[in-house]
């Protein structure tokens, strides 16, 4: 039954996942993973739209092959990015929703709702998630969430970062922090295993997912985590294995049967979901049958799939996961040797050729399998939201940023970087340039994120000038300019011309595709809308079934023997015409249902009040 919700309850960390979601919750000295109204520890971060309501999680999931092109998932690889992106480009391709280019070169998505057109931006999906996961929460508490700790890949840049924040500022939420997920789970790690840990301990966290993949190096020692380095790749993952799979069923459906069905979605869906399944099992056995019922054009597909196949498949995949690893121990300065532990989590990490490459690189060591590799993350990120809100200190955090950070300078467009990747962070770097060319009036300020030496190859976050410069020869005119990162990885980039004071100043939140405060409470006013429609769709359910199961009752009543006559035929003529107009009137408000329900009751208690 659901509590009444009262005040503001504790904070909670969530993990806002690309194919599925937890959340979790500090209380009485320990954390709970909440199990969501289906009864799963886990849940689809999966939205859909249908003629007459909004689903979000395992019901949205649940209709996707019936409903493809309204059904969304994947959107943590929507998220933070541009509809140029090449990876976008590249998932396109096989996913059954539309994607459109909007303003500033944002990807949006395109849907029907009701019979209207709408254009969502990722932001908007993934704050859908948000509200189901504070939903759970608030159920299992009896109490309003406005505080919680979000998780995100640790090779996230920043643009993505804000992104995630903004999905939250839609759904409601106070993100107090924003934390790599890596380092969610070696919290949970430090947390679960703390008896066992004596003195320093290296430990490696690998950490695969449904979309994204990282790995992070930490030191563990009384209470304290610190991050050494981290790596990885935002676009690896789960999804990714599955893809190999139906590109290779939709090629032998084609050789096989001469017929090509990669236009027909709903095939594609039930195809993907057949080869989710198959991937699990594999895990498990050596080989398996993918079966789809009636897949195209009344064709029933059947073939065997054994574990080796899948392997091929994915192998060049599965390799590409051990470059991370080395590159975390080697901007670590650190030999395999010295790690003591290496933890694996995320569900991808079930497959066991990426366990056998791990365990190789590792010369056998056996990887630590201990803690949930679904819930750790969420754990992680709750045991943080309580340290935020004072109710635990046995705990402290050091991280790191992921990716290096710099300006544009030069004629060839150099990245010069102020602040290097794995630096810890919070953190603030002071570097000084000068003007490029005599008399300049103006510079820009071109903030990039990556490794490259190019600026062209790494991720632009955006730009801001200083003008009013006075006329001087190269050189002479010089800026400082200020980089500062706070504890959620985001960046504030300042810069003053020091002769005259002129400055100026950028929070990557301006950058091109990030979304403007306008733009957000638009969307935290079409969130409550959203909201409103789902409870009074709720309440329009609960009021048809009450009738429905009411009139049913009353028809079983009225069956026995001592109603005879008149009232009994009188009844009967009620509850078919009830009947009837409940076949007719399916969309009907929930107030018309109530009003039929009160008509019948009326007819109905009389008579029974008479026995």
């Amino acid at each position: 039954m659901r509590m009444e919700r009262t005040g503001e309850g504790p904070s909670i960390g969530i993990d806002l996942g690309t194919t599925y979601s937890c959340v979790g919750v500090w209380l009485h000295n320990r954390v709970e993973i909440i199990v969501n109204d289906q009864g799963n520890r886990t849940t689809p971060s999966c939205v859909a739209f249908t003629d007459i309501e909004r689903l979000i999680g395992d019901a949205a999931k649940n209709q996707d092959a019936m409903n493809p092109t309204n059904t969304i998932f994947d959107v943590k690889r929507l998220i933070g990015r541009r509809f140029s992106d090449t990876s976008v480009q590249s998932d396109m391709k096989l996913w059954p929703f539309k994607v459109i280019p909007g303003a500033d070169d944002k990807p949006m998505i395109a849907i029907t709702y009701k019979g209207e057109e709408k254009q969502l931006a990722p932001e908007e999906v993934s704050s859908m998630v948000l509200v189901k996961m504070r939903e759970i929460a608030e159920v299992f508490l009896g109490s309003n969430i406005k505080n919680a700790v979000v998780t995100v890949p640790a090779y996230f840049t920043d643009s993505q970062r804000q992104a995630t924040k903004d999905a939250g500022a839609i759904a409601g939420l106070n993100v107090m922090r924003i934390i790599n997920e890596p380092t969610a789970a070696a919290i949970a790690y430090g947390f679960l295993r703390k008896e066992s840990i004596v003195g320093a301990k290296n430990v490696l966290v690998f950490d695969l997912g449904g979309g994204t993949f990282d790995v992070s190096l930490l030191t563990i020692e009384e209470g304290k985590i610190e991050v050494k380095t981290t790596a990885g790749i935002t676009h690896l993952g789960g999804e990714d294995f599955d893809n190999r799979m139906v590109n290779h069923f939709m090629k032998e459906f084609k050789r096989k049967f001469k017929k090509d069905i990669s236009k027909d979605q709903r095939a594609l869906r039930r195809l993907r979901t057949a080869c989710e399944r198959t991937k699990r099992i594999l895990s498990t056995t050596a080989q398996t049958t993918v079966s789809v019922d009636c897949l195209f054009e009344g064709i029933d597909f059947q073939m065997t799939l054994t574990r080796a196949r899948f392997e091929e498949l994915n192998m060049d995949l599965f390799r590409e996961c051990m470059e991370p690893v080395e590159n975390c121990l080697r901007d670590a300065k650190m030999d395999k040797s010295s790690v003591d532990d290496v933890v694996i989590v995320g569900g991808s990490t079930r497959i066991p050729k990426v366990q056998q490459m791990l365990q190789d690189f590792f010369s056998g060591k056996e990887l630590c399998k201990s803690i949930n590799q679904d819930e750790a993350v969420a754990y992680g990120a709750a045991i943080q939201a309580a340290i935020l809100d004072g109710r635990f200190h046995d705990l402290s955090l050091l991280d790191v940023t992921p990716l290096s950070l710099g300006l544009e300078t030069g004629q060839e467009h150099a990245m010069t970087v102020v602040i290097p990747r794995n630096t810890r962070i919070p953190t603030k770097k002071e570097q000084d340039f000068c003007t490029g060319y005599d008399n300049q009036e103006a510079v820009d300020f071109l903030v990039y994120q990556g490794e490259r030496a190019r600026t062209k190859d790494n991720n632009f976050l955006g730009k801001f000038e200083i003008t009013g410069i006075p006329p001087a020869p190269k050189g002479s005119v010089k800026f400082n300019v200020c980089f500062e990162i706070d504890a959620n990885g985001i960046l504030r980039v300042s810069a003053e011309e020091k002769s005259t004071g002129l400055k100026n100043k950028i929070t990557i939140s301006d950058c091109d595709g990030r979304l403007s405060e306008e733009q957000i409470k638009k969307m935290i006013q079409e969130a409550e809308k959203y909201k409103a429609e789902d409870e009074e769709h709720k309440k329009r359910s609960q009021a048809k079934n009450a009738l429905e199961n009411y009139a049913y009752k009353m028809r079983d009543t009225f069956e026995d023997s001592k109603f005879s006559g008149v009232d009994k035929k009188n009844i009967h003529d009620s509850i078919g015409q009830v009947m009837e107009w409940l076949d007719r009137n399916q969309l009907a408000g929930s107030d018309e249902f109530q009003d039929k329900m009160e008509e019948l009751e009326n007819i109905c208690s009389p008579v029974i009040d008479k026995m």
